[in-house]
C-alpha cells in the first residue's frame, strides 16, 4: 500500500512540479514556450533558443528537437567553420509521440499529431497527423479523432482511480492473474 502511494505521489510530482520546473528552465534556456504545455524529458539541442512551442503543446519522453546538421563534418577539412542551424516551431494544441525527431528548419502547424517515432524535417500544415521516417502528412487529425472515437480501444478513464482503472483495463484486455 505505501509503495502504490509513492508511486502516485512520483506520478503527481513529475507532472505538476516537476514539469513546471521543467518549462521554466527551458525557457531560461531560451526555448519560447507557450501556455499550458505539458512537457516530459525531451532533448532541446544545443541551441534551444531556436525552439519555439504554441500554446497546449504536449511533448513526449525522448523527443529530440535537432537545431543543427551535424553532417557538415565530412566537409570540414575543406570548410573547417562550417556549421547549418534551423529553426523549430510547433503550433498550438500539438502533441509530437515519443521518440520522436524534429529536425532542423521543421514548421509543424496547428492541431497536429506528431506519432511516436516520427523522423519530421519540413513544413507541415495545420490539422496534420504526421508519421513515419521520413516523416509524411498521413491524414488530417479530424479523421484521427473520429478513429479514436469508433475504436474499440476507447476508454473514458480519466476520473477513475488507479486501482478502477486497473481493473477496468484488466477485464477488458481479459488479463489472468
Amino acid at each position: 500500500m505505501i509503495g502504490k502511494l509513492l508511486h502516485l505521489i512520483a506520478r503527481i510530482l513529475n507532472r505538476i512540479a516537476f514539469g513546471k520546473l521543467r518549462v521554466t528552465l527551458l525557457r531560461l534556456r531560451g526555448v519560447k514556450i507557450g501556455q499550458r504545455c505539458l512537457i516530459f524529458e525531451a532533448d532541446f539541442s544545443t541551441e534551444p533558443y531556436l525552439i519555439e512551442l504554441g500554446d497546449h503543446v504536449a511533448v513526449s519522453n525522448g523527443v529530440r528537437f535537432i537545431t543543427h546538421d551535424g553532417a557538415v563534418w565530412i566537409y570540414r577539412d575543406e570548410y573547417p567553420d562550417l556549421d547549418v542551424f534551423g529553426k523549430i516551431k510547433i503550433g498550438n494544441n500539438t502533441c509530437i509521440g515519443m521518440n520522436a525527431i524534429i529536425l532542423p528548419n521543421t514548421i509543424i502547424g496547428e492541431n497536429c499529431i506528431v506519432a511516436a517515432g516520427a523522423v519530421v524535417k519540413g513544413k507541415f500544415p495545420d490539422n496534420s497527423l504526421i508519421m513515419g521516417n521520413p516523416a509524411k502528412r498521413l491524414m488530417e487529425t479530424q479523421m484521427q479523432k473520429r478513429l479514436y472515437l469508433m475504436s474499440p480501444s476507447k476508454f473514458n478513464l480519466k476520473k477513475m482511480s488507479d486501482r478502477q482503472k486497473k481493473r477496468v483495463l484488466i477485464e477488458r484486455f481479459k488479463i489472468v492473474k
